[in-house]
């Protein structure tokens, strides 16, 4: 059964395989995905507004293009666009780097200090960053015997796996935890985890789909578990902005 996590699918996704063209992704697709740089066009127009939200969004789109070009950058083997994929690594991550720390963060305790359902949000944040950690040391605890990761083993090195449990994890699980105690830094890195969630859910929606549709045996889990994260992260992201005015 293929999950999109770990299939030879996904690995040949990023290593853009030459010996089997009718196998391979279109590039221009990975490079150009539309769909968020009108998200990116949308949220940059709104922060220039001096938009709070848009600012969130902004913020949140640019660590999903972070996230996703890093993994492309040191996932796929050499092709004509390997410099695009590291411009748009270092432009992403300076964008971010500026957003973050763009924000008043008194007047966000503020902002959020009526916040509702707190607790809520605290705990399924929490949660999925728990369930994205349990996920990957599923696979690579019980390599440590052989030194050969169950499901993984196409793959040369884990640099998504490293990005997962190195930093979102913790950011995802840490943004939770502040969020429960009422902490400043809470209110700012959880919309920002969430939107990031969201951005990245609906690509790996857009895969489970596409393996689907194309005869790849993909199991019913994979079809309900992936969009059920998405609907739960897009309302929680909704309880999140109603208190921005």
């Amino acid at each position: 059964m293929i999950n999109p996590f770990f299939s030879k699918e996904r690995a040949r996704f990023f290593t853009f395989c030459r010996e089997e063209t009718n196998s391979c992704p279109n590039l221009v697709y990975v490079v150009f995905s539309s769909e968020y740089f009108i998200i990116l066009i949308y949220s940059l127009i709104l922060s220039n507004k001096d938009s709070l939200k848009g600012r969130f969004f902004l913020t949140g789109t640019l660590g999903y293009f972070l996230y996703s070009y890093a993994s492309y950058s040191f996932v796929a083997m050499y092709n004509n666009f390997f410099l695009i994929f590291v411009a748009l690594m270092g432009l992403s991550f300076f964008g971010f780097i500026i957003n973050v720390t763009s924000f008043n963060l008194e007047s966000l305790k503020e902002i959020f200090s009526n916040l509702s359902h707190k607790k809520y949000l605290s705990y399924s944040t929490i949660i999925f960053g728990m369930a994205i950690g349990l996920m990957w040391l599923a696979r690579l605890l019980p390599a440590l015997p052989t030194g050969i990761p169950t499901g993984l083993e196409h793959y040369t090195t884990l640099p998504i796996q490293a990005l997962d449990l190195g930093i979102i994890v913790p950011a995802t699980i840490i943004s939770g935890i502040l969020l429960y105690r009422e902490k400043t830094l809470g209110y700012l890195l959880t919309p920002i985890i969430i939107i990031k969630g969201i951005t990245m859910l609906m690509a790996i929606d857009a895969m489970v789909i596409s393996l689907s549709l194309n005869g790849k045996p993909v199991s019913i889990g994979e079809l309900v578990i992936f969009p059920l994260f998405t609907i739960i992260y897009i309302f929680n992201l909704q309880l999140i902005t109603k208190e921005i005015k």
